[in-house]
Formats: structure tokens, sequence, C-alpha cells
């Protein structure tokens, strides 16, 4: 008899959490729907990033929100798969993951928008979609599925969301495909699958 142990996913629940805190600090500190208040507070705003060279804007506007329900959506989609990810990567490729596809599509729809575009953008949304970029990747190296992932439920995601995003005003969906592309070329490098024998050992323990 044998039972399967999942490996702890902290990184997700501490990239939740970070959010989560930083929306609390910006509602106290001010309006999170301001949007002169959040580009000042470190959105990307592209005068700043380009003239001013205020790069750090690329990584904090990756936990700003534009209101609650920006920040709820989000993070709903982090909590239910980031931590798929998070065990077939490993905690800290996983970071470099998120992290990565987070500025870097910030970046591309930075420099797609040019340098004096009035445009204040914020949200993880580019780093989410790149989980779901790496995702697709880690399921298509497992014959369609992982865990309790097939690839039919993340190609329909992905559709759902592109749509909703194109559907809508204010969506930043040059990030969201920036960061889509950016997650399967990092799932790409840093994905590995597990041989058969090394996994058996790592995820079942035989008890009586």
């Amino acid at each position: 008899m044998g039972y399967q142990l999942r490996k702890k996913s902290y990184v997700t629940g501490i990239l939740i959490a970070c959010n989560v805190i930083t929306f609390l600090y910006l509602e106290i500190a001010g309006s999170s729907q301001d949007v002169r208040f959040m580009a000042e507070s470190g959105a990307v705003f592209a005068p700043a990033v380009i003239y001013e060279k205020e790069y750090y804007r690329l990584l904090t506007a990756i936990f700003m929100h534009f209101g609650i329900d920006h920040i709820i959506n989000n993070m709903i989609v982090l909590f239910a798969l980031g931590d798929n990810l998070e065990r077939a990567l490993g905690h800290v490729k996983y970071l470099i993951l998120y992290l990565a596809c987070g500025v870097g599509s910030n970046l591309v729809s930075l420099l797609m928008g040019g340098p004096d575009s009035m445009v204040v953008s914020a949200g993880a949304s580019g780093a989410i979609f790149g989980v779901v970029g790496g995702l697709l990747t880690a399921v298509l190296k497992n014959k369609g599925k992982l865990e309790d992932l097939n690839i039919r439920q993340l190609a329909f995601m992905v559709a759902l969301s592109l749509y909703l995003g194109f559907t809508e005003s204010g969506v930043d969906n040059v990030a969201h495909v920036a960061g889509l592309l950016l997650g399967i070329l990092f799932g790409l490098i840093l994905y590995r699958k597990p041989k058969r024998d090394v996994d058996r050992r790592e995820n079942y323990y035989e008890g009586f």
C-alpha cells in the first residue's frame, strides 16, 4: 500500500501574502484606484522608467493592483495554479520564472507603448500568465497531464483569459501575451521531467 506525498509549495503562499500586504498598504496610504497615487507608489509609468531611469518599477508593479476585484481575480488564479508549477520546478526556479515573466512582460508592454505613453500599469497578470505558460510546457513534456491538470484545461483557461482581456477595456493585453510566451520559454529552459525511478522514490512511501 502506498500513497503520494506532494512537495510543499510555500513560495506561492509568500507571493500571495506579498501581494495582499502591498494592496492593504496602498489602501491605507491612499487608494489603489487612484492612478496618480499608484504612479507615485511604483507602478509602471513609461516616462519615469525611461527618462528618470526608475527601473525598479518593472518589479514593484508586479505586486500592485488596481482595486479589490483586480487582486482577487489574480490571486485566485495564482493560488489555483502556482503550487502545481512550484512543485514541478522547485522553489528557486519557480520564483525565478515568476519574477522574470512579471518584469519581462512589463518591459515588453513598456516598449510597445513607447517612452511617452501616459498609461499607468500594475498587476501580477504578466507573472501569472508566465506561470500558465510554464505549466503548459511541463504538461506537454508529461504527455498532456501533470498532477490534476491536463492540456485541455490549461488551453481553455488561456483562451478564456485572453478573450476576456481583449474584450474588456483597461487591460494590458500585451503584458498578458508577453507573460505567456516568456513562461513557455522559461519553462523550456528550467523544467526537467523527473526520471520515473527517481520520481517514484521521492513521491511514494511504502506502508503497511
